[in-house]
């Protein structure tokens, strides 16, 4: 990371730098590089669970003396109360701060233990963190001073993380007369083995310094140093704390002058050249004694946990500042407010190596795609959800864009030239926020206008899903049953030819110019049966379109017969198959889709498929089912796959975002999934498609049953064109747990693409305009 610095090889030598702005710009640069324009905070509830100390540290007032306390320990009920009201305020951390191992120095400590059944503070402490979770679902991270490596995985399987301070390596302030003298804990060497215990034992951890407390700047490049080499050697510091000194009344350090808003600066942007890019440096907003917007000058990318309902118990006097005033600060910089978990997104998503398997459901379940914490209370296939961290998330407005956001501007350049966008910028799109997420969504309506118009078309359809009983275990089907299994929603069912006419010749006199005829893959069934069932569909109303077999489907068919893929694909099409819906696609990427449908056709054999069915003249749709495990590299592959396919055949008439339903999936039931995405997700991902496909798949199509037509309309105004179909008998979504109905009529479709200010236009299943049909046909 030192390479980076641009003045000397020596950390050090920055110690001559009177004036922090120096430094600053090769500091943001570093900043800028590793968290982009995202300034985050955690939302947590402080749980001061004993203020007993064996400590004595000369400018605190958090520990007291058994005689200044009513109780040694808060009980378990206290502590669950304050987590409860903590939730109330829409809290995800409690922050459990605690005197050092105060049985070490009081017998009234002792006592206290022995009378909750405990010999250890950090015993009660488990005990009362497991409560706090179960009682509340709020993520557990603990502040109780030196550990070890035992006491470390004591914690581990009820908490996510944990902090303790390194605040100096200098061991000259633990002389007499120095903040430290009488302090056993804060002896620097003890802190690092704490430190190095964290890590061997894999819990992410928050560490700092305390500056104005007597140290020099040198002092304090050494301590920056070590926490480096600590985290090189472990890689489990997820950030970095610059805490500046205040002095309390009532503390030998009264009168002891506090660092000025330079010096604090100063180390702020020390520690970024240290430390590098990826490293998260945090400052206290309540702390700063200047204007806050300089901590982001100075290369901070985090505010750190802000309480709206309990006071910074050790820095009383300092009040938090709310939200609203915190968000308009970063956003006075040119950044976004960020709202994050207490385990950073890097170690939520290598949550295998960092999260204890009892924790890792709840930390999934909590964050997004991207690994920040889940804001707003919306999910797919959910009724009357929005709340107002939903629509601040999704509603910014579009503002002049500072220098910070070049990024997405420019890639968004790209896309409006044609250039076909890679990997990481087609992912960076996913992770706009802000005035980026009105940039995005705003140039994807562009697009869509350009090369679509503005008439919104739909499908009238109906539905067949002849079979919920399947062979397959996919993580996320709610849908499929075996045979006697009926566990999840619905009994299994098999719908014979009769029945499958039946409704046919019902969607025809209803005016549907298409069915959709998919189902599970019955373990009776081979190729002939879909034979059978085109010829069932075809059979009492030759003139509708069959929109039929997803590829998993048309796979076993041929399997089972001995065919190619291509030959019963031609045979399919000769018996009267019109087009292929592409699903099954889930993501394609084989990373994921080990993980949610391992025994599902895999990547490749999806997309060969797809192009044999375009090799042979069918048209297919494309699919991506998202938000459940996997991450915005993910979909930004499976798009490109998608885009690699269809500017080699062309025969893909649309793409259609899935979202995850996740209430009766039964990966979310098992704590493997997240709740599907977030709205704000949702809406990018008809936006990012957009722009990635450019030209190249023209429509892009929203599922009004998982997102509901007022988050369907909205998606109307960020790159998506058509409204798919008018259904009839939807099951797989309500299966899952969607709960927006079954079908959504023409006037109803028509309504709300009128509602969005566009013009409506019934399409057949290869967008084409629906000829015109008799009065007795349309009867």
């Amino acid at each position: 990371m030192i390479a980076h610095m641009p003045y000397s090889d020596s950390a050090h030598d920055l110690c001559a730098i009177n004036d922090w702005r120096t430094i600053a710009p090769a500091a943001q640069d570093l900043r800028y590089a590793g968290w982009g324009s995202r300034i985050s905070y955690s939302r947590k509830v402080f749980i001061p669970l004993t203020k007993l100390c064996r400590d004595v540290c000369h400018y605190c007032t958090f520990a007291q003396a058994p005689r200044s306390v009513t109780e040694p320990f808060l009980s378990i009920e206290q502590a669950v109360a304050i987590a409860q009201a903590g939730l109330a305020a829409g809290c995800k951390e409690a922050l459990f701060t605690l005197g050092d191992k105060p049985e070490l120095r009081y017998p009234a400590a002792v006592r206290a233990l022995e009378m909750l059944g405990h010999e250890s503070t950090i015993s009660y402490l488990a005990e009362v963190a497991a409560a706090v979770r179960a009682e509340t679902g709020l993520l557990p991270h603990f502040n109780p001073g030196v550990l070890t490596r035992e006491d470390f995985a004591l914690l581990r399987p009820v908490g996510p993380s944990a902090g303790i301070m390194l605040e100096s390596a200098s061991d000259r302030l633990c002389e007499r007369g120095g903040p430290h003298f009488g302090s056993p804990d804060k002896r620097p060497a003890a802190r690092l083995e704490s430190i190095a215990a964290a890590g061997a034992e894999c819990v992410p951890l928050t560490t700092g310094i305390l500056i104005g407390i007597g140290e020099t700047r040198a002092e304090r490049v050494d301590a920056l140093l070590a926490i480096r080499s600590l985290h090189a050697e472990y890689g489990h510091i997820q950030e970095v704390i610059i805490q500046n000194f205040r002095a309390k009344a009532d503390t030998r350090m009264a009168t002891a002058p506090e660092p000025s808003q330079e010096e604090l600066c100063w180390t702020i942007a020390a520690a970024r050249l240290i430390l590098g890019s990826e490293m998260s440096i945090q400052a206290p907003p309540n702390l700063c004694p200047g204007d806050p917007i300089e901590l982001i000058e100075a290369g901070i990318n985090d505010w750190g946990g802000i309480s709206p309902v309990t006071p910074d118990h050790v820095n009383p006097e300092a009040a938090w500042p709310h939200l609203g005033d915190l968000a308009a600060h970063t956003r006075r910089a040119g950044h976004d407010l960020v709202e994050r978990l207490t385990v950073y997104p890097a170690y939520v998503q290598a949550a295998d190596r960092w999260i204890a398997p009892a924790l890792r459901g709840a930390v999934m379940r909590m964050s997004d795609a991207g690994g920040w914490a889940r804001t707003g209370g919306w999910s797919p296939g959910m009724v009357e959800a929005i709340n107002a961290d939903d629509l601040a998330d999704t509603m910014p407005s579009l503002v002049p864009q500072p220098s910070a956001r070049r990024t997405i501007s420019r890639i968004v350049e790209r896309a409006f030239a044609g250039t076909a966008l890679d990997e990481s910028e087609i992912a960076t799109l996913f992770e706009a926020r802000g005035p980026d997420f009105a940039l995005v969504t705003e140039a994807a309506n562009a697009m869509r206008h350009d090369l679509v118009g503005d008439t919104v078309s739909y499908v009238v359809t109906r539905n067949i899903n002849y079979t919920n009983i399947c062979l397959y275990k996919c993580g996320f089907c709610a849908f499929s049953k075996g045979k006697t299994h009926e566990a999840l929603r619905g009994k299994p069912y098999l719908i014979d030819g009769a029945e499958i006419g039946r409704r046919t010749a019902e969607a025809w006199m209803r005016g549907a110019t298409e069915i959709c005829m998919q189902g599970g893959i019955h373990p009776s069934f081979d190729g002939q049966v879909y034979l059978d069932a085109l010829a069932a569909a075809r059979k009492p109303e030759p003139r509708i379109h069959v929109h039929a077999f997803s590829p998993l489907e048309v796979s076993h068919g041929a399997h089972t017969l001995g065919l190619s893929i291509g030959d019963f694909l031609q045979e399919m099409k000769r018996q009267g198959l019109g087009s292929l819906p592409g699903t099954a696609a889930e993501i394609l990427d084989d990373e994921v889709r080990a993980l949610i449908c391992p025994d599902k056709l895999t990547t490749d054999e999806w997309l060969e498929v797809i192009a044999s069915a375009h090799k042979v003249g069918l048209n297919t749709t494309s699919t991506i089912m998202f938000g459940h495990t996997e991450r915005y590299e993910h979909w930004a592959r499976h798009l490109m796959r998608l885009r690699a396919l269809q500017d080699q055949t062309g025969g893909i008439t649309e793409f259609v975002p899935l979202p995850f339903v996740h209430m009766e999936a039964p990966m979310y039931r098992k704590g493997l999934a997240r709740k599907g995405p977030t709205l704000r997700e949702a809406i990018l991902m008809h936006a990012v498609a957009r722009l990635a496909f450019g030209k190249l798949i023209p429509n892009i199509q929203v599922s009004w049953v998982k997102l509901g037509p007022d988050q369907a309309r909205r998606c109307l105004d960020a790159g998506a064109n058509d409204m798919g179909g008018t259904l009839m008998d939807e099951s797989i979504s309500r299966a899952a747990g969607a709960e927006h109905g079954q079908e959504f009529d023409a006037p109803q479709m028509e309504a709300l693409i009128h509602s969005a200010g566009r013009t409506a236009r019934q399409r057949t299943t290869l967008y084409d305009d629906v000829p015109a049909r008799s009065l007795v046909d349309a009867a």
